[in-house]
């Protein structure tokens, strides 16, 4: 296969895809976002890259979506869009990006599918912000919309921490996404899947002294086996954000109910691989090796 993997070339993921691409036989092509383009000539789309052709390309593979304006996420849904509109495997697809980037629309179309999630509170204004932290328990997780890894997210549970975080990022024309801390030692819950099948499993553990369980923000991973229940939510979720690999939060509240907290559609794994003992990038290759053989192509 020829495979463009969308990432930062340094990106470890990246790099691991690349090689096990390489082991297995097939071609990789690193590429950064600023390195495609699009043209139309003569009624034709044509979309270039100063890598390679993409065209000539099987598999698109993207491993970041990084921060930037209106104008350039849109771009670049449009451009995966384009790639997957000539026949090429686009993983994650592009809807499944638009979705799981943003935590407010997914938070939404988790709801409106009827998929338990915490209790949240999404707005621009300082007023409805402070009203929205006192209905939440008076602790809340200030989350960015576009963020992974725990990046971000600030913990208020605190009056005046509130208004100072609230009127900051209201004068800096951010969207305020709150949402109701749980507060567990037993840290959560990440289900990887591929194509609606469980890859494994693990329980994550904050470090001490940190509310987050992100193995990024040092948490601790271990191989966790799910429950009928947790699969199904996991599974639900992937499928209502039309995330084909997707990295599955899950969380327990005080009744002791599982709740969805996040899909990620550009998952981590290395703490999964090495507490389940998984090779992810050889199985991940290899399923889309299979899914390409039978794509029908341009």
């Amino acid at each position: 296969m020829q495979i463009a993997i969308v990432g930062d070339p340094a990106g470890s993921y990246v790099q691991l895809l690349a090689a096990t691409a390489t082991k297995l036989g097939h071609t990789p092509h690193i590429i950064a976002f600023d390195q495609l383009n699009l043209a139309v000539s003569d009624g034709r789309l044509i979309i270039g890259s100063e890598i390679c052709e993409p065209e000539q390309l099987d598999a698109v593979v993207v491993r970041t979506m990084p921060p930037g304006t209106l104008e350039q996420v849109v771009w670049r849904m449009d451009l995966l869009a384009a790639l997957e509109a000539r026949g090429i495997a686009v993983v994650n697809p592009p809807k499944a990006l638009e979705c799981a980037v943003d935590k407010a629309l997914t938070t939404q179309r988790l709801a409106l599918s009827g998929i338990p999630v915490p209790n949240t509170v999404v707005c621009e204004s300082f007023e409805r912000a402070m009203a929205a932290w006192s209905e939440l328990g008076r602790d809340v997780l200030v989350k960015p919309l576009f963020g992974s890894e725990g990046r971000g997210i600030v913990r208020v549970c605190e009056e005046e921490i509130a208004v100072r975080v609230f009127r900051t990022l209201t004068r800096l024309g951010s969207v305020l996404y709150l949402q109701r801390c749980l507060e567990t030692t037993n840290g959560d819950l990440r289900l990887l899947l591929l194509d609606g099948q469980l890859l494994g499993a693990i329980r994550r553990i904050p470090d001490a002294g940190e509310f987050r369980a992100n193995l990024a923000c040092a948490g601790t991973a271990i191989a966790y086996e799910p429950s009928e229940r947790e699969r199904e939510l996991a599974e639900h979720a992937a499928q209502v954000t039309q995330s084909v690999f997707a990295g599955v939060d899950l969380m327990y509240d005080d009744d002791g109910e599982p709740l969805v907290i996040e899909v990620n559609a550009v998952p981590g794994w290395k703490g999964l691989q090495q507490a389940c003992r998984i090779n992810v990038a050889e199985v991940f290759l290899h399923w889309l090796q299979r899914r390409v053989g039978t794509d029908t192509r341009k």
